[in-house]
């Protein structure tokens, strides 16, 4: 068997003392005046012997595991999953590895989740929460750890946050339908309480408001399976044929929603204007591609690490609290544009 390389080793054979092979691994070569030419002499044995520090005791020695905790709704998810890649990149280019899970906006797995979280002592935590943990996040908050939320916020708990602004993004996507000249338009979203859904939501129901036309909603419950989904849709947009226009409130809803469509043998936007809360690949390249409120991804991610790095490496601004609120933008595509549609509506 290949005996184990040491640090002890490292230091024999490269003639410099243990401490000072620790600080080039550490990356504080420079804080403590070592020589970039000793630094580069140390990091080069240690790959050519392929040395790998022990996690377990270095997490001991410096109190840190230089692992963050990622909990999203639905990693599968399109939206989530490009965020999580990018925050992933973002994190291992400054030294941090990242635990991935989903909630599937389940409170009591929630609560296994964070209870695996502070078993594994992770030094930060992103999440994008479901309803019901506000006194688990809250308690975190209190501890000390470095928290930010993501996509959505919890009422009552105060802590640093990065969301998109859903209420004027669907405010703006209904205003475009109703210049087109749709007046009946309908909003697929979910029976949820979350803070982001209720905003979008509320978007939809202010634009209308402003034109004295009344709301037009289907709610599709949580974790129900794709074909119970689509089955409702088609139901819905039968039993409501003057509705021309429809808003879905998150992108596996707007699939959905073309696959209820499809099946009614609806044109898109001859039979149904159809717009989408997020972008992805599928909409973009859909015949004729769809109108989507994007959410600022590679913005999001950026300001989430951002934000917890700051918190994790002890910088004075992570002193004070960061809630931002970005602005999505609305993407305007074939599926929503009037001229293209039935006039006869």
């Amino acid at each position: 068997m290949k005996k184990k390389i040491l640090i002890h080793d490292i230091a024999k054979h490269l003639d410099v003392s243990i401490a000072t092979v620790s600080l080039v691994l550490n990356g504080k070569a420079k804080d403590n005046r070592i020589s970039d030419q000793l630094a580069e002499k140390v990091m080069q044995y240690v790959q050519e012997v392929g040395y790998k520090p022990n996690q377990l005791a270095k997490s001991l020695r410096t109190g840190k595991t230089h692992v963050i905790g990622l909990m999203v709704e639905d990693i599968a998810n399109p939206f989530f999953a490009t965020v999580a890649g990018l925050i992933e990149k973002k994190a291992l280019a400054r030294g941090y590895r990242i635990i991935y899970c989903s909630t599937n906006n389940d409170p009591a797995k929630t609560r296994d989740l964070l209870t695996m979280f502070q078993e594994r002592h992770v030094d930060g935590y992103i999440l994008a929460p479901p309803a019901g943990i506000g006194p688990e996040v809250s308690a975190i908050v209190r501890s000390g750890k470095p928290l930010v939320l993501f996509d959505r916020l919890l009422p009552d708990v105060t802590a640093n946050a990065v969301v998109v602004d859903g209420a004027t993004g669907m405010y703006e996507a209904t205003r475009h339908l109703l210049t087109q000249g749709f007046t009946a338009i309908a909003l697929v979203t979910l029976g949820s309480g979350q803070m982001q859904m209720t905003a979008r939501r509320e978007g939809y129901a202010q634009a209308l408001r402003e034109q004295q036309l009344p709301e037009l909603m289907l709610e599709i419950e949580f974790q129900q399976e794709p074909e119970a989904i689509i089955t409702q849709m088609q139901a819905f947009f039968q039993a409501h044929p003057a509705c021309h226009a429809v808003l879905f409130a998150t992108n596996y809803l707007g699939v959905y929603g073309l696959e209820a469509l499809s099946r009614l043998n609806y044109r898109i936007p001859e039979n149904m204007a159809v717009v989408s809360f997020d972008d992805n690949d599928l909409f973009r390249l859909y015949s004729p591609p769809i109108t989507v409120v994007a959410q600022p991804m590679e913005v999001i991610s950026e300001n989430v690490i951002g934000t917890l790095l700051k918190a994790l490496e002890g910088s004075q601004e992570s002193d004070h609290m960061t809630q931002l609120q970005l602005v999505p933008q609305l993407i305007i595509r074939q599926s929503s544009i009037r001229a293209a549609a039935d006039t006869g509506q």
